[in-house]
C-alpha cells in the first residue's frame, strides 16, 4: 500500500527541456546559419565599438558613455540567449537546469527593459543637443550620465526581479518541456499546475509600464526634435538632422513594434503557428543588437574616424 501511495506522489522536477519549433522542425536548419552570422556581427560590432570608445580620448563624452552602455546590454542579451539556442539547433542540447532557466528569465526581462530605458535617455540627449544646443554642455554632463545609469539599473532591476521569483515559487511536477527556445516567463509558468494569474498580470502590467512609458517619452522627445529641426535655416542642417534622428527613431520603433507583434501573435495564437512567437522572441535578442552599433555608432563621424584609427593601430 505504501509503495503504491509513493508511486502517486508527484516528483518536483529540477531540469527543463527547451523544445524549439515543434511544428516546424525544418526551421532550425535554415535559421541556424543566419542566426549565427547575426550573433557574430552583433558581438563583433559591439565589442569594436566598446574598444574604440575606450581607447579614443575624444570619445570620452556623455553621449558615447550611453552608447557604451547600450553595447554592453546588447552583448549580455546575446550571450544569455543565442549560444543556448545554437546549442539546441546544432547539438540538440535541450536540457537547462532550474536555476539557469530562471536566471536567463531575469536577465532577459531586466536587460530588455534597461535597453528600452537607455533608448529613452539617449532620445533625451538628442533632444537637448538639438533643441537647446547652448545649454547641452551644462545639462548632459558626466554626472547626468552617472545618475541616468543608476536610474536605469535601479528601476529595471527592482521592477523585473519579481518575475522570476513569481515563476520559481510555482510547483513543477510531471511536465518539464518548455515549448520555446528560451525560458520566457509564461512559457515556463504554464508548465505548473498552480494558478498563474498573478504571473500573467505582473508580466503584462510591468512590461507595458516600463516599455510603454519609455516609448511615450521617446516619441515626445523626437516630436520636439522634429519641430526644432524644421525651423533650422542652415543649408543641409535639416537633412543631416533628420537622417541621424530618423534612423535612431526607426530603430527604436523596430525594437518596440517587434514586441507588439509578439504579443499580438500570442493573442491570435489559434490563427498563427505557435512557432512564430518563438521565432520573433529569438530574433528580438539578436537583430537589435546587430543593428544598434551600426545605426548609432558607424553612422557617427567621430566613431567612424575612431574605428579607422583603431584599425590602423592593429594593422
Amino acid at each position: 500500500m505504501t509503495a503504491r501511495q509513493n508511486d502517486t506522489i508527484p516528483i518536483e522536477i529540477s531540469v527543463f527541456l527547451l523544445n524549439c519549433f515543434v511544428r516546424s522542425a525544418s526551421w532550425q536548419l535554415w535559421l541556424s546559419l543566419p542566426l549565427s552570422l547575426l550573433f557574430l556581427l552583433a558581438m563583433g560590432a559591439n565589442i569594436t565599438l566598446l574598444i574604440t570608445i575606450k581607447l579614443e580620448a575624444s570619445l570620452h563624452e556623455p553621449m558615447y558613455y550611453l552608447l557604451s552602455l547600450l553595447s554592453l546590454l546588447d552583448i549580455v542579451l546575446c550571450l544569455t540567449v543565442i549560444p543556448k539556442v545554437m546549442a539546441i539547433f546544432w547539438f540538440d542540447l535541450r536540457p537547462i537546469s532550474f536555476s539557469a532557466c530562471f536566471l536567463q528569465m531575469f536577465i532577459m526581462n531586466c536587460f530588455l527593459a534597461m535597453e528600452s530605458c537607455t533608448f529613452m535617455v539617449m532620445a533625451y540627449d538628442r533632444y537637448v543637443a538639438i533643441c537647446h544646443p547652448l545649454r547641452y554642455p551644462s545639462i548632459v554632463t558626466d554626472q547626468f550620465v552617472a545618475k541616468a545609469i543608476v536610474f536605469i539599473l535601479a528601476r529595471n532591476v527592482l521592477l523585473t526581479l519579481p518575475i522570476p521569483f513569481l515563476s520559481a515559487r510555482l510547483h513543477y511536477c510531471g511536465r518539464n518541456v518548455i515549448e520555446n527556445c528560451i525560458c520566457a516567463n509564461m512559457s515556463v509558468s504554464r508548465l505548473s499546475s498552480d494558478n498563474i494569474t498573478i504571473n500573467r498580470l505582473y508580466q503584462f502590467a510591468g512590461g507595458w509600464t516600463l516599455l510603454g512609458s519609455d516609448l511615450i517619452l521617446i516619441f515626445l522627445s523626437y516630436t520636439f526634435i522634429l519641430k526644432a529641426v524644421l525651423r533650422l535655416k542652415a543649408e543641409g542642417a535639416v537633412t543631416k538632422a533628420l537622417s541621424t534622428c530618423g534612423s535612431h527613431f526607426i530603430l527604436i520603433l523596430f525594437f518596440s513594434t517587434i514586441l507588439l507583434v509578439f504579443v499580438l501573435t500570442h493573442v491570435a495564437k489559434k490563427k498563427v503557428s505557435p512557432d512564430v512567437p518563438v521565432l520573433l522572441n529569438v530574433l528580438h535578442h539578436v537583430i537589435p543588437a546587430a543593428l544598434n552599433p551600426i545605426v548609432y555608432g558607424v553612422r557617427t563621424q567621430e566613431i567612424k574616424q575612431g574605428i579607422q584609427r583603431l584599425l590602423k593601430r592593429v594593422w
